[in-house]
């Protein structure tokens, strides 16, 4: 795997829309004034690509552009990270632009960056993996700069310097609080803090051994369905398979899956087929442990569980369940490829 290097001020990072193009209307602009100022504050120079503020209808009637500008930016010396500015849900409609343009390959192999994004953004990541390239499942422009609260959320925001240089975070733990989803995100809600919990549960070992270790793989599980079930978009299965984005069984061999679940906040029969999915591509016969994220606002937190441990129907499986990631709010950030050794005597995640 090819790894980019952390970003130092003065860099030069791009935003790019790969999947919704909300960042462009109006509604948003307050969120993009409060971004950009973050990242002024990092020292870090923000670049629109050029079709990431063209809004949700051009976006979702040309992935052509988004595709572009992913490429704009990877040709782009001067650029050295990429932001994603959300997800969405059809980010796989680049992928015919991408994986047959031998400029845009090219320029991944020559020139990595770092890439950070969660959500649909899992298709871009697998995209990148496929590549040999390491991104971060981690924190995007609207959620996680844009707060609109007084401060980023201090978890999140180690997180997000955990990209610049001399700030590598090398542990993992459980947040001491979680935060439910805003319901109000207009100009009106800004400085206003979200709602709080203390964390009562922190990482839960369901099952298996207290310390496992493998490299990271994984992603968003609603968008994992998507792609081998075609439950959204009737031609998403057929376009991912035809660019092999979802990993052959060797692939999981020894490595962690991580997986969490949306804001749509699948009801359990649908959990359980999504898990189901993963199942039949052999997915749990071949990793060496499951990290589970936490779910959003704490939504079907036990029934979770329990089909977890009885659709997997592996005693000697170690799966971690809460942990901060995703659409789970405050969020960590986990490297594509990147070993990790997981001690639960400990509660920590250590990255390595």
């Amino acid at each position: 795997m090819q790894y980019a290097g952390k970003w130092s001020k003065g860099d030069r990072v791009a935003v790019v829309s790969l999947s919704s193009g909300m960042l462009g209307e109006d509604f948003c602009s307050h969120t993009i004034e409060i971004g950009v100022k973050r990242l002024k504050e990092y020292g870090l120079e923000p670049v629109f690509m050029p079709n990431a503020l063209r809004g949700v209808q051009y976006l979702q009637d040309h992935p052509e552009a988004r595709a572009e500008d992913l490429k704009t930016a990877f040709l782009d010396d001067s650029i050295a990270g990429i932001i994603c500015a959300i997800g969405g849900d059809d980010t796989y409609r680049l992928l015919p632009y991408l994986m047959e343009d031998a400029e845009f390959i090219q320029a991944v192999h020559k020139n990595p960056k770092l890439f950070t994004g969660f959500s649909d953004t899992t298709i871009n990541h697998l995209m990148f993996y496929k590549l040999g390239l390491s991104t971060y499942y981690g924190p995007n422009f609207i959620c996680d700069l844009g707060e609109l609260a007084e401060e980023m959320l201090p978890y999140s925001k180690r997180a997000f310097e955990s990209y610049l240089e001399g700030n590598e975070l090398r542990e993992i733990v459980s947040s001491e609080v979680w935060y439910e989803e805003r319901t109000d995100f207009s100009r009106a809600a800004i400085g206003t803090e979200r709602k709080a919990h203390r964390e009562e549960h922190g990482f839960e070992l369901l099952q298996g051994s207290e310390v496992f270790q493998g490299a990271l793989l994984g992603g968003c599980l609603d968008s994992l369905y998507d792609i081998l079930t075609s439950t959204r978009y009737a031609d998403e299965k057929e376009v991912c398979g035809k660019y092999g984005i979802f990993p052959e069984k060797e692939a999981w061999k020894g490595k962690i899956l991580f997986i969490e679940t949306s804001e749509e906040k699948p009801v359990p029969e649908l959990f359980r087929k999504e898990l189901c999915a993963l199942k039949e591509k052999g997915v749990f016969d071949a990793v060496n442990g499951v990290l589970v994220g936490k779910p959003q606002d704490e939504a079907y937190y036990e029934e979770y569980k329990d089909i977890l441990i009885k659709v997997i129907n592996k005693r000697e499986l170690p799966i971690v369940y809460n942990v901060n990631f995703g659409h789970a709010i405050p969020r960590c950030t986990l490297q594509y490829g990147a070993m990790a050794k997981v001690d639960m005597r400990r509660q920590k995640i250590y990255l390595m």
